[in-house]
């Protein structure tokens, strides 16, 4: 196919879509200036981040008006994420206008009710159908598919016509794709929804593009009592370089990562690339790299982790998230290059969202200097502003400090089930920087709310009281986050039995865990933890066998 083009403008990770494209046997052509739109036979708008972004990108690289005048042409249209929420009027998020091509608004979702964004694998109900013609693109609720969003449009009278499935987050229902004519777009992200989300993609490569709407019929959705969102398994791979200069996945006991005895060698689990690919075929929900290696001092240097995360995400079709020197950072010559310019560079390179670890302490601390007043410049809030909230994920490193009573510290106290060195029965969570060598006067409570308060999207909570225990996550810690956030949060450290997944699900009601080292050396295979956790009848998406 020659006519296939990609309109990006800056969005971030189109590299994934790229990649699955040319995983089916397509190559796609990216429109560089805005007589490319009129070329295309068929076009893809990938979107990701802030819709108002997004529009004004489009506005100011004169795309908006041909992509208009392309989609009244008749030619097939695929819009993905903000894609799909463009064709709309316009967004709660912002002022500025959407390409007006279907009615009604984008509106934020209820985070009194639920977390927010809405992210994770849910379930899409199609209620259009074709007796013609497959009018779905594959979709089908055996399924589930990868959302992340923090604004939706709402299944009403005004977009019904336009809704081809729904899908019910909480108590909200709201429209994950649409179908008219030529045009098809889904909230979800079918480069990032495993072979599910690829055989979408492929219904759309391969077929018309074009459904004769005069013989679709549609049907309201079902309302359920519960959503169909799905726990988060999540594989993590420690990179950095060992003593031979090679990227290896490594593993620490409480942050030490070398082996106790022999060589004192940095320990080495496997290739970063090949472990995230098993991992994908085994199931993972998502992949998170941390680069631990010395390299991430200089990260737009960092020619072989951007390498990693190019070839992983050739054959890895979930998320993958990247953490290690996401900050500003300064190159020997002077050059000063913010945040969210190093955080595009994983972004371009395959990643769909930053872990943010010690800079998200320095950010929390000015920002209580600040009196809790943003100030726009922060490493989370220029990301997030760029990218969006969802790309956002903070990494918490808080350690266990024990008092013998809560009036001992003006930090916000936990009774623990493990008692401290003299007794003690309370603790308070310190966060730590520099990997965990330096502890900081904020507490894990202060430092969450105050990165959600700048934009963050999720937190990954580890303890590093837990790290490589296999001794089971630290519940009063998960909870007490859980309970302090209206974000996603993710359980790590500490998991060593299927047992421990779902105790943490069940106790917490956390959105995902994330598991290492049991993984690596699979003493707890990926694939029994998620047939642990569906036969205790907790959501969980199944590990998907087809291969396209």
């Amino acid at each position: 196919m020659t006519g296939l083009y990609m309109l990006d403008y800056g969005a971030g990770n189109v590299r994934s879509l790229v990649n699955a494209v040319n995983h089916l046997g397509y190559d796609i052509q990216f429109v560089k200036e805005p007589a490319d739109i009129k070329k295309a036979d068929k076009l893809i708008f990938p979107g990701v981040g802030a819709f108002g972004h997004a529009m004004k990108a489009l506005r100011q690289k004169g795309y908006a008006e041909p992509l208009k005048e392309y989609i009244a042409s008749g030619k097939p249209y695929f819009g993905i994420c903000v894609g799909m929420q463009s064709l709309f009027e316009g967004s709660d998020e912002s002022s500025e206008q959407g390409l007006g091509v279907i009615p009604g608004m984008v509106e934020k979702f209820n985070d009194q009710t639920k977390s927010v964004p809405h992210m994770g694998w849910n379930k899409a109900q199609v209620i259009k159908q074709s007796e013609a013609e497959p009018v779905n693109y594959d979709i089908t609720e055996e399924k589930v598919y990868y959302f992340v969003h923090s604004y939706a449009v709402r299944y009403t009278e005004k977009t019904k016509d336009w809704a081809l499935s729904t899908t019910q987050y909480g108590d909200e229902m709201f429209v994950s794709s649409v179908q008219k004519g030529n045009i098809f777009a889904t909230q979800f992200h079918p480069e990032k929804s495993g072979y599910a989300g690829v055989a979408v993609l492929k219904a759309f490569l391969q077929g018309t593009g074009v459904v004769n709407d005069s013989l679709v019929t549609s049907r309201a959705p079902i309302e359920y009592k519960q959503d169909q969102l799905t726990k988060r398994v999540i594989a993590c791979l420690d990179v950095r370089a060992n003593d031979q200069g090679d990227l290896v996945v490594t593993k620490g006991d409480q942050y030490d990562v070398r082996e106790s005895t022999g060589s004192n060698d940095v320990r080495n689990l496997g290739k970063p690339v090949d472990l995230a690919k098993r991992y994908f075929e085994e199931g993972a929900d998502e992949v998170t790299f941390l680069n631990i290696t010395s390299f991430r001092n200089c990260p737009l240097g960092d020619q072989p982790m951007l390498d990693v995360l190019k070839l992983a995400s050739k054959s890895v079709f979930v998320p993958l998230t990247i953490g290690g020197g996401i900050r500003d950072v300064t190159d020997p010559d002077g050059t000063v290059h913010p945040a969210f310019e190093v955080a595009g560079e994983y972004f371009r390179s395959g990643a769909d969202k930053v872990s943010i670890g010690s800079d998200a302490v320095y950010c929390a601390e000015k920002y209580f200097q600040n009196n809790k007043q943003k100030t726009g410049t922060t490493a989370i809030e220029t990301i997030a502003d760029a990218y969006g909230s969802q790309a956002v994920v903070i990494s918490v490193d808080p350690r266990r400090v024990y008092v013998n009573d809560p009036s001992e510290t003006t930090h916000a106290t936990v009774k623990n089930r493990i008692k401290g060195p003299n007794g003690e029965e309370y603790c308070w969570y310190q966060c730590t920087v520099m990997g965990g060598r330096e502890g900081r006067d904020l507490d894990v409570i202060q430092l969450v709310t105050a990165c959600e308060a700048l934009g963050a999207g999720e937190i990954l909570l580890n303890c590093m009281d837990r790290d490589g225990t296999n001794s089971g996550f630290e519940l009063e810690l998960v909870e007490s986050v859980k309970n302090a956030v209206s974000i996603p949060v993710i359980a790590s450290s500490g998991a060593g039995r299927v047992e421990d997944f779902v105790e943490v699900f069940e106790k917490t009601n956390v959105e995902a865990a994330l598991a290492a080292g049991i993984f690596h050396r699979k003493e707890v295979p990926l694939e029994t933890v998620k047939e642990h956790i569906k036969s205790c009848h907790i959501p969980v998406r199944p590990i998907d066998a087809t291969v396209l």
